[in-house]
């Protein structure tokens, strides 16, 4: 099984339980409403919140996921994945002077052409090899912002 049908497996795992999770608290929610006394009913209230939050997060989190995925593939259409590899340590974290030495020229890169989703995904990818998920969330939310101001400004072309 490809790292991508795993990671794909996960994210339908953990949704379902997730979903499963938001469901009976729904319902508990809905039981303590009816209750009619003031704590079951502020109760209530506040487990409605939770499954609405953990609902809105659930799909920005697969709405990111999704687009991560179409920038990749679209990347590798166009044979511009990053080609370092990033050696590991017997732990199996990334060699951080190793990762540090790749950062600059993809950094200077994004840096240079700051709409381009091209250079900011190439960054996202380097940091996430090197297990800077934080930079490399960042880096990636901003190539799928520059994506979608690219795709805005084509179809204004037309």
């Amino acid at each position: 099984m490809t790292p991508r049908a795993r990671s794909l497996v996960g994210v339908v795992v953990i949704t379902a339980l997730l979903l499963l999770y938001l469901v009976f608290v729904g319902v508990r929610a809905l039981a303590l409403l009816g209750s009619g006394s003031p704590l079951a009913v502020a109760m209530g209230v506040a487990l409605v919140i939770l499954p609405v939050l953990g609902a809105w997060a659930l799909l920005r989190e697969l709405s990111f996921g999704h687009r991560t995925h179409q920038l990749l593939d679209l990347l590798e259409s166009e044979g511009l994945l990053p080609d370092e590899e990033v050696d590991t340590l017997p732990s199996g974290r990334p060699d951080r002077a190793q990762a540090d030495a790749l950062f600059p020229r993809y950094r200077a890169a994004a840096e240079a052409d700051p709409g381009s989703w091209r250079a900011w995904m190439r960054l996202g990818i380097v940091y996430d090899a090197c297990g800077d998920r934080k930079r490399a969330r960042a880096a990636i939310r901003q190539a799928i912002s520059c994506r979608r101001d690219e795709i805005r400004g084509e179809s204004s072309d037309n």
